[in-house]
Order: C-alpha cells, then sequence, then structure tokens
C-alpha cells in the first residue's frame, strides 16, 4: 500500500468520481483509476460502486475512509513536525548543565520557551570531563561549564561571569575591607581542594595569583565547606575562595568577602561549525537580557567540577 493511492482514493471519495479527482490532483484520469484498482487488488475488496453515471463508495470503502484520512493527517503532522525540526521551532535541545544556581537555568528554560515553544529541553548534570565528552560525541548538543579556558575539538562562547569570594579570619586586619584582591591575601595560607578535584577552578585562582606576582602559599586542602570555614575561623590564619553554587550556610569567626578579580566565568561549550537551529534558540536565549531578581549568595569553595 503507498501513501499516493491512499491519497487518490480519499480524493474520489471526497469528489465522488475519477474525473474530478484526477483534475483535483493535477493528474491524468486513467493513472487514478490504475491505482485505485491496485489498492482495491491489494486489500482484496473493491471500494467503489461504479455505474456510467455515478462512483460511490463500498461498504468496506466506507470503513476505510476515515481511516486513510487519519494515516494522511498523521503524515501530513509529521511532515509539518519534521520541517519544524529543522527550523529549530520542535525537537529536543540537550543540555549539560554546572550546578547551580538553578534560578538562572530555569530563566533560560522560560526564554527558550518563549521563543519556540515545542523545542523540549532536556538538562543533564555530568562531571566536568563526561560533559565535554558528550558534546564531542553528540550526546549532548551544548554543556554550560565554568572557568575553562579551552577544550579539545570543542567551542567555547562566554556567557555569563559570576564574582568570586573568599573566606578569611573574622579577626584578620583584611576583614574590615569591603572588597579584596587575591594579591592582599598571598600571604596566608589558600586552602584549596587538590587540583584534579577542578582543575579549571584550581589552576584560575592559582593563575591569577600568579598574574598578580605572587606565588600561591597553599596549605591545608579544603576538606567540606562548613569544615574550612571552622577552620579557618577558629585555626591559624588561612582563606579559600569559593563561587555559588548552594545556600550559604551561617558563618561565625570567618569573613565573607567579594573579590575584586578574577570573576568566574561560566562558557557554553559546543561543537565547531554552524550552530543547529535549535542551538541558535539557545544562543539567542543567553544573550537576551537577564530579568527577574538575581540568584541569592551560593557558595562552591572549589570543590569537584559541576
Amino acid at each position: 500500500m503507498e501513501l499516493r493511492q491512499l491519497q487518490y482514493f480519499v480524493a474520489v471519495a471526497e469528489e465522488g468520481g475519477f474525473g474530478r479527482a484526477a483534475e483535483r490532483l493535477g493528474i491524468v484520469q486513467s493513472a487514478v483509476s490504475q491505482q485505485i484498482r491496485r489498492l482495491e487488488r491489494e486489500l482484496g475488496s473493491p471500494l467503489f460502486t461504479r455505474s456510467t453515471r455515478q462512483v460511490r463508495l463500498s461498504g468496506a470503502g466506507e470503513r476505510l475512509l476515515p481511516e486513510a484520512r487519519a494515516v494522511l493527517t498523521a503524515v501530513d503532522r509529521t511532515r509539518q513536525v519534521a520541517a519544524d525540526i529543522v527550523a529549530g521551532d520542535d525537537g529536543m535541545l540537550r543540555l549539560g548543565t554546572v550546578r547551580g544556581p538553578g534560578d538562572r537555568i530555569y530563566r533560560l528554560v522560560d526564554r527558550l520557551a518563549a521563543a519556540a515553544p515545542r523545542l523540549h529541553v532536556r538538562l543533564r548534570h555530568l562531571a566536568l570531563a563526561e560533559r565535554l565528552a558528550a558534546v564531542r560525541s553528540g550526546e549532548l548538543d551544548a554543556a554550560l561549564v565554568r572557568a575553562l579556558s579551552a577544550a579539545p575539538e570543542l567551542e567555547l562562547l562566554p556567557v555569563w561571569s559570576d564574582p568570586l569570594y573568599v573566606a578569611l579570619p573574622g579577626d584578620h586586619p583584611l576583614a574590615a575591607e569591603s572588597a579584596l584582591r587575591l594579591e592582599q591575601l598571598a600571604h596566608l595560607p589558600l586552602r584549596l581542594a587538590p587540583r584534579e578535584n577542578n582543575p579549571p577552578f584550581h589552576d584560575l585562582v592559582t593563575g591569577a595569583l600568579r598574574a598578580a606576582g605572587a606565588e600561591p602559599l597553599l596549605g591545608p586542602p579544603f576538606t567540606g565547606f562548613q569544615e574550612t570555614l571552622l577552620a579557618i575561623g577558629t585555626g591559624p590564619p588561612s582563606w579559600t575562595v569559593f563561587y555559588d553554587v548552594t545556600g550559604l550556610p551561617p558563618v561565625r569567626r570567618a569573613a565573607l568577602r567579594p573579590l575584586t578579580a578574577p570573576a568566574m566565568t561560566t562558557s557554553l561549550a559546543v561543537p565547531p561549525g554552524p550552530p543547529t537551529p535549535a542551538l541558535r534558540h539557545l544562543l539567542h536565549a543567553l544573550a537576551e537580557p537577564e530579568t527577574g531578581s538575581p540568584a541569592g549568595p551560593l557558595t562552591d569553595p572549589g570543590g569537584p567540577a559541576r
């Protein structure tokens, strides 16, 4: 059974004759008659009762007609969906995400929904290396990454920046400052997680220190945020750097201050070359100005890359 046979069958039924159906379809009448006969042979039943004056649906034809219309409607719908997917107005966008702040991602999804209501977004949270590998393999269309300056076989498009913060002893003279520079703290032991936990963040902090003319003085490693803050507030002077991810817990005996530089840049990792239509929608949504209230203070003191 061919789609054109169903199209011809529906046209004859609706027009009440082979000649009028041929005119509607823009083909010769003999082609319509030939395809209808083939369909009837395949089904093993006549679909029309024919006379010299008129053509009427047989009982089998009456039963088949709504089914044929449903098939043709489904085909038209499939073609339209396929065209919308090609245009980027429908389909699935698979996006790898960083951990928090969630409201920023939700606002991004809202802007995408406004621009392309039928474009479904599937968010996946993977470790950094897995996220990048999934974009390279095509498992993801794009992925958000933090503090990364380069990724082999991928392009990195900066999309937003967030401030970094430091935690230092609450009774340290620098705690009186409203904002700090990294080099002001370079004489204190720096608590960072091992580099293998989050290479981009580790390199961002140590590279910024070296760029400011200060060699990083690495102290005890960062463990957990609460434990590190307690050690900073009660132990020998030390400090750490963090960025926003989860809600800031109550802090005692330690001071939290913003850094003047560097900032934490979040980029979109994408395959090289022209973006797909769905990816263009994402890029446009990312380029739109943020609306609504910004995220509250959130933290990540340089733990595993997220």
